[in-house]
C-alpha cells in the first residue's frame, strides 16, 4: 500500500511556507508510515501553478519546494491502464449521472491501479470514484 499525496496537499504546505520535511512528516503523522508519491498528473497541476506564480518570487518558491518534493517522492506515471482504467470509471459515473473533474479522477484512476490511497484536503471529489481509499488532511 502506498500514498498519492494530491496537489492540494503539496499547494497548502507550500503556502504555509512548510519544508518538504514538514509536510512529509505532517502526512506520515495521519497516514502512518507507507510509501508516498506523485501522480504525474498531480506533477502537472504543480508545475502549472509554477508557470502561474504573480511574482517571481512565489515563482522561485514554488520551483525550490517542487524540486525538494521530487527528491523524497516518486512520480508514478499515467500509463495505458491508467487511462482505460479511467474511462471505465468515468463512463460508469457518468451513466449514473456522477461527473468526477477530470484531474481527480485520473489521480484515482492512478492511484487505484497501482493499489494506493489519495491523501487530499478536499475529499468530495475523490470519495466518488467506487473501490479509492481517500485520507483527509
Amino acid at each position: 500500500m502506498g500514498l498519492i499525496l494530491d496537489s492540494s496537499i503539496v499547494i497548502a504546505a507550500e503556502r504555509r511556507e512548510d519544508t518538504v520535511l514538514q509536510l512529509l512528516r505532517y502526512v506520515a503523522s495521519i497516514a502512518g508510515d507507507q510509501p508516498f508519491a506523485l501522480s504525474a498528473i498531480g506533477l502537472t497541476e504543480l508545475a502549472h501553478g509554477i508557470a502561474r506564480a504573480h511574482t517571481s518570487v512565489v515563482r522561485q518558491r514554488r520551483e525550490l519546494f517542487i524540486h525538494d518534493l521530487l527528491a523524497e517522492v516518486e512520480v508514478v506515471p499515467y500509463t495505458k491502464h491508467t487511462a482505460m482504467l479511467a474511462g471505465g470509471i468515468d463512463g460508469e459515473q457518468r451513466s449514473q449521472g456522477v461527473t468526477i473533474p477530470f484531474d481527480d479522477l485520473l489521480i484515482g484512476a492512478t492511484a487505484l491501479e497501482h493499489g494506493y490511497s489519495v491523501a487530499t484536503v478536499n475529499i468530495r471529489h475523490f470519495r466518488l470514484i467506487p473501490g479509492l481509499t481517500v485520507i483527509q488532511l
